[in-house]
């Protein structure tokens, strides 16, 4: 999911993020099925197999250069999402150039696929050696989104098919911050087919984790999603899907209604289902939207926990 990113910087270094990998292993259980896991078995003699998956190279990322000029050191920013970003720039220390005016706020909304000059320190040898240290942290979606859809939703799985809703505000039983307050979740069997309830732009992609489970600290960072930038700057995210059925691509338009990927159980989950929530940025913090979805006769539904939710 997306969530904000603090990086830090040294003047002349550029900043970047390593590349995580899962280890699979496989094996046959005691009645000779076959088992997929993070966890190797306590024989180690029954792995069949052991597979290192590295993670997807469908994720953007922003990063913060610099480089000398005749008019001093230059802060350069790179956007590899295809959605807008927010980006604050903090120094912690910096010798042998000019301090950035205290008056300055340092912030910037850096265009999808953009790079942008942020600003020059000019050289101050009365300051010392040239050295600075800084840290940046940056969200993606414009901060000036607000959420004004043209249709309902559409629910986002086979018209005529309808699924339980088991968390959908104002339960919060683990939906307890900003960014899940009005996020909804729906209980489906892995494999179920997921279409976009929105039209949009695809910015950001994991496809190829498996793993799930209770454990938030070991299972957080392994759903599986897509997420879809809206015309109006906000945007939807579909998260614990299928390892390998995601259909589409960052920087692809997708229309309302489209097949994306196949519901799964991947992540901090705690059975196979749907997460779906529309959020926006509100300044370097995710904010998540009520949404109401098409009902029959082109009624709005607002799903509620314990409720069923067709799709029409």
């Amino acid at each position: 999911m997306t969530a904000r990113s603090v990086l830090f910087g040294i003047v002349i270094l550029t900043v970047s993020v390593a590349a995580t990998a899962q280890t699979l292993y496989k094996y046959r259980g005691d009645d000779g099925e076959w088992i997929f896991s993070d966890r190797p078995p306590d024989d180690a003699g029954l792995i069949d197999e052991t597979r290192v998956l590295a993670s997807s190279g469908d994720r953007g990322l922003l990063t913060v250069r610099t480089r000398s000029t005749p008019q001093g050191l230059q802060f350069l920013a790179s956007n590899r999402f295809h959605a807008p970003v927010e980006l604050a720039l903090r120094f912690e220390s910096v010798q042998g150039f000019e301090f950035p005016d205290p008056d300055d706020d340092l912030l910037w909304v850096v265009p999808p696929r953009g790079d942008i000059a942020l600003l020059t320190l000019a050289p101050d040898a009365s300051r010392g050696a040239p050295s600075a240290s800084y840290e940046y942290e940056y969200m993606v979606g414009s901060p000036v989104a607000e959420h004004r859809p043209d249709v309902l939703y559409r629910v986002p799985f086979a018209i005529a098919t309808d699924y339980p809703v088991t968390q959908a505000f104002p339960d919060v039983i683990t939906h307890r911050t900003p960014d899940s307050f009005h996020a909804i979740d729906i209980a489906m069997p892995i494999g179920t087919n997921i279409f976009a309830a929105r039209a949009g732009i695809v910015f950001d992609v994991a496809s190829d984790n498996y793993a799930g489970g209770t454990d938030r600290e070991r299972h957080g960072q392994l759903a599986n999603v897509v997420q879809i930038l809206h015309d109006d700057g906000t945007f939807a995210i579909y998260a614990h899907l299928n390892w390998n059925s995601i259909r589409v691509r960052p920087g692809q338009r997708v229309a309302r209604g489209e097949y994306i990927a196949d519901s799964g159980n991947t992540g901090f989950s705690s059975g196979p289902h749907l997460h779906f929530a529309v959020l926006r940025n509100r300044g370097l913090e995710l904010e998540s939207l009520p949404v109401t979805f098409e009902g029959a006769n082109l009624t709005g539904v607002v799903p509620a926990s314990g409720t069923n939710l067709t799709a029409y």
